[in-house]
């Protein structure tokens, strides 16, 4: 009874996210046709490879994330701007960024995306529910080498075609699943960089075991990003002694006063 209740609310958490982003690509299509927009992909920058910079390890390489607020801690970082974030995240030896772009639950914009990736030379994740084709050339155009995409939200049929766009664009696509029922789907569109999520959407709790339950049901040549929930040094050698590739740190490092300072020491 408890496990369907909880898949129910956090399905329809998602369910509102999903509507709200259709909404949404459907009147910034109107205002910028798709075929003006692909457009602009011959003037994007040159793509920075975002897979080898995540499976370079070991050891584990940290991709530090930047986001203006959270729907559990509200906002994070007053004042702060993208670019002086991510130029403590470089020099503390994170070897990729995320730039959370949804604006209305989290703060973010495409112009956050921009400014991190022109602050530094590492490759950067357009972390964002993408739901449509438009939101990948988007991405690509905003100077994005990564995209993720969140199995939850995508029938196969969009998980397939959009994960073909973001590879076609010549990025990464991250595809991060938390409901262990979609690890299959994801392994079966051939995804070589698999995130997976220890945040329970229904309870809004975190655990790090969950990713080092899944760990076992992963050919070891998927790299696996371990996402949520790390805020400690023991944890990230939990990680790395289960041959985790990748961790996705955000909130834990951007509530320290010093972000860089947090990344470094999670990476000692």
């Amino acid at each position: 009874m408890h496990h369907g209740l909880t898949t129910t609310v956090s399905k329809s958490i998602l369910d509102e996210i999903v509507a709200r982003k259709r909404r949404e690509v459907s009147v910034i299509r109107e205002v910028v046709p798709l075929a003006v927009l692909e457009a602009e992909l011959a003037s994007a920058p040159p793509v920075r490879d975002f897979f080898a910079a995540v499976a370079s390890g070991p050891p584990i390489r940290l991709i530090a994330e930047f986001k203006r607020w959270s729907p559990s801690a509200g906002e994070i970082r007053p004042g702060a701007t993208a670019a002086e974030v991510v130029k403590a995240y470089e020099a503390a030896g994170a070897a990729a960024l995320s730039v959370l772009t949804d604006h209305a639950g989290f703060g973010g914009s495409l112009a956050d995306l921009e400014g991190a990736r022109a602050a530094v030379s590492l490759p950067v994740l357009r972390k964002e529910f993408v739901i449509d084709s438009y939101q990948v050339v988007e991405a690509r155009v905003h100077g994005a080498d990564a995209v993720l995409l969140i199995a939850e939200c995508l029938d196969d049929c969009h998980l397939r075609s959009l994960y073909r766009l973001i590879l076609d664009l010549g990025m990464t696509p991250l595809v991060e699943l938390h409901d262990e029922a979609n690890l299959a789907r994801v392994l079966d569109l051939g995804a070589t960089l698999v995130g997976i999520n220890n945040r329970n959407l229904a309870t809004m709790t975190t655990d790090i075991g969950h990713v080092l339950r899944l760990r076992e049901r992963v050919p070891p040549d998927v790299v696996l990003v371990a996402e949520s929930g790390i805020r400690s040094r023991a944890e990230v050698e939990r990680l790395e002694a289960a041959g985790i590739g990748g961790m996705l740190v955000g909130e834990s490092l951007l509530v320290q006063p010093d972000p860089g300072a947090a990344a470094a020491a999670l990476l000692a």
